[in-house]
């Protein structure tokens, strides 16, 4: 039986050495191949095409924004950190980025629908179809007419959805609701076109709007008692179990402590 006769200390030494050398020259060459594609002017970004339905921005301008940022070439340049450079653009809601062989990114972009204004006046917060706030200039709004929405942190979502609620119950009377506030007490405040605030009060969807339109099938017929029309009203407070209290321009009681104020039980 033949034993094979371990190799030589000098022989394993040049078999490391080579093994060494040929990992080396390999890692050199993966190296001088990643230097190449990252500068051969070839790869190079040479256009960028936008798409999308675009109202507040164009394509020319997204390029010339966007472009500075983007690093990299065809095959290096990260879509994930291109995306991101696109949706920082004011009004740009989503943006999705692919590579187009040869040497193109083609960019699909989504703007922000605005639906409504956020917060205090003095902002520039918008609230889109889906209920998402976003930064913007308030002077690119071209809607006319749009409603000034309120509530809590996160919870822009739940107050559109409620004023889409409570719009058309107010209609029946022509007003509209200029502005709708969810208080930190989880009460609902609205704003008419008349200038008119009603206190909604809380609970849930279905309560506040059943509450109101109670209300509303009755103003007519109790602002003409005292001679006066839906748009006498002032202020209107429904959180009250049996009815509710209204305040009437033009119109006083003889209660002193509540001039002007006129209590309507629930029908």
């Amino acid at each position: 039986m033949n034993q094979t006769l371990p190799a030589p200390l000098d022989v394993k030494l040049m078999n490391l050495t080579a093994s060494v050398l040929f990992v080396g020259c390999a890692m050199a060459v993966l190296a001088a191949g990643a230097w190449w594609v990252l500068r051969y002017p070839g790869f190079a970004i040479a256009r960028i095409v936008v798409q999308g339905e675009l109202v507040h921005n164009n394509a020319v301008t997204l390029r010339a924004n966007v472009a500075p940022h983007l690093v990299g070439n065809f095959f290096t340049v990260d879509l994930r950190a291109a995306r991101e450079a696109f949706e920082q653009v004011p009004w740009v809601r989503r943006a999705q980025v692919r590579r187009v062989y040869p040497g193109s990114l083609r960019v699909e972009l989504q703007e922000h629908d605005a639906v409504a204004y956020w917060g205090p006046d003095t902002g520039s917060a918008l609230v889109n179809s889906q209920g998402e706030v976003f930064e913007a200039n308030v002077g690119d709004v071209e809607q006319e007419g749009l409603p000034r929405l309120q509530g809590p942190a996160g919870t822009s979502a739940e107050v559109l959805q409620m004023y889409g609620l409570l719009e058309p119950v107010f209609q029946p009377l022509g007003l509209d609701v200029e502005e709708l506030e969810l208080t930190g007490r989880g009460g609902w405040r609205a704003t008419l076109d008349s200038e008119a605030v009603v206190e909604l009060g809380g609970g849930t969807p279905q309560e506040v709007v059943q509450r109101t339109q109670r209300f509303v099938r009755t103003l007519t017929q109790v602002a003409a008692q005292y001679g006066r029309r839906v748009d006498a009203l002032e202020s209107a407070d429904l959180r009250h179990a049996g009815g509710y209290a209204l305040r009437l321009r033009g119109v006083t009681t003889v209660n002193a402590d509540a001039a002007g104020a006129t209590a309507v039980r629930k029908r």
